[in-house]
């Protein structure tokens, strides 16, 4: 196999940098508000759901103007440069609206990066080892994440520094991720920039062709029945898991994600990009079945583990496919709307679950997620077969 580009390696370390920032805060930032500014639930949801929608619609825009531009490196520095910034200003934060702006600040950065660094992975690999790219790639996110909540928890528990202070020193490893993609990421070879003509959207989604709809219908779809994983952490802690084992085991989900990833992503390039999708979707769906029916603590630990492949089976074989699907020239625009289907359908999930969930039940709520997992991999099952 060809020798992985370097600035693939090189955003993976961003990308590991960036993480271990930004999770020395996030588990921390419900118990700052709460504790420190004296804000509550409400203000949580406001502030989450404003940040999230942003990152989601702005991934579209940064997609498709980095097409235009024919550039990617501009927008990976602005959008790790903005959310470097503006995440370790929540520790001088004097109140919520301040932190909603700093939430908001940090997502423009993650909206702008996003679309521009993924086609650039795909611009700098080969067809034959994409899937291995994304999966290395998620490997080192994932690794971040693993990091930076030890960190942040060591910083608390044994040195009992405030957390405002543990907010600030995050700003550290943002410095380092900026720092590494100044240096180290490299474009693809020079295209030549797009004419100064209007945006065409219509024809730029007709250019996508009929298989990238589907598969961005499959995706929108599946992701209508993937709620918030702390809805899983919820269950294991009404079946008897100790609060204290719930960050072990978050911990121990993010090695599972790291190492599913890395190699999920090598063993997509030999088995199919498809494929391989639709296992980690049927895997989902079996999980959430698993949840679903499951009483027993050990049983719902084990399966809660097993959840983290899913991630390595899913995560680089979807980035591959929309790299395979899309036209070289609109792979940023492709990504762009790849990342919106996902954030369309997160914005209802968590709602539609939790609703399920209080009215009728948690098994009902999880079987509901099976199901339309299980519905996306058959429409995406199904176009193939009509090809």
């Amino acid at each position: 196999m060809k020798k992985m580009p370097r600035t693939v390696v090189v955003l993976g370390l961003v990308s590991l940098f960036t993480d271990f920032s930004s999770e020395m805060i996030y588990p921390l930032l419900p118990l700052f508000l709460v504790s420190v500014l004296g804000t509550g639930a409400i203000a949580i949801g406001v502030i989450e759901g404003v940040a999230e929608a942003t990152a989601s619609f702005l991934k579209v825009f940064s997609g498709v103007w980095t097409d235009r531009a024919r550039r990617r490196k501009p927008f990976i520095l602005a959008g790790y440069g903005l959310a470097g910034l503006a995440r370790p200003l929540i520790g001088l934060a004097g109140s919520w609206v301040t932190v909603l702006a700093l939430r908001f600040t940090d997502r423009v950065g993650k909206g702008i990066r996003t679309s521009p660094r993924d086609a650039l992975i795909a611009d700098i690999t080969s067809p034959e080892q994409r899937g291995a790219a994304y999966g290395l790639h998620r490997s080192m996110d994932h690794a971040g994440a693993v990091i930076g909540p030890l960190v942040g928890a060591s910083l608390l528990m044994f040195w009992d520094m405030p957390l405002r202070q543990i907010f600030i020193l995050a700003a550290l490893p943002a410095l380092i991720a900026l720092f590494i993609a100044w240096a180290g990421v490299r474009e693809s070879p020079v295209i030549e920039p797009v004419a100064s003509a209007p945006i065409d959207w219509r024809k730029d989604w007709h250019a996508l062709g009929h298989d990238y709809r589907v598969f961005l219908l499959a995706v929108l779809l599946f992701t209508l029945g993937n709620s918030t994983d702390a809805f899983l952490i919820l269950r294991l802690t009404e079946q008897g898991v100790p609060t204290a084992w719930v960050a072990v085991l978050w911990s121990l989900h993010h090695v599972v994600k790291m190492i599913s990833s890395y190699f999920g992503g090598k063993f997509s390039d030999s088995l199919g990009h498809r494929r391989q999708l639709i296992s980690g979707w049927g895997l989902y769906a079996l999980t959430y079945l698993a949840f679903a029916w499951i009483d027993s603590t050990a049983g719902l630990v084990a399966v809660f583990l097993v959840y983290g492949i899913y991630y390595g089976f899913v995560e680089p074989s979807e980035r591959a496919l929309v790299a395979e699907l899309a036209p070289a020239h609109l792979r940023g625009t492709a990504f762009g709307y790849f990342h919106l289907a996902i954030g369309l359908g997160a914005l209802p999930a968590s709602l539609l679950f939790g609703l399920l969930w209080q009215t009728l039940g948690a098994p009902t709520a999880f079987l509901t997620g099976a199901g339309l997992a299980l519905t996306a991999s058959l429409l995406l099952f199904n176009n193939h077969r009509q090809r």
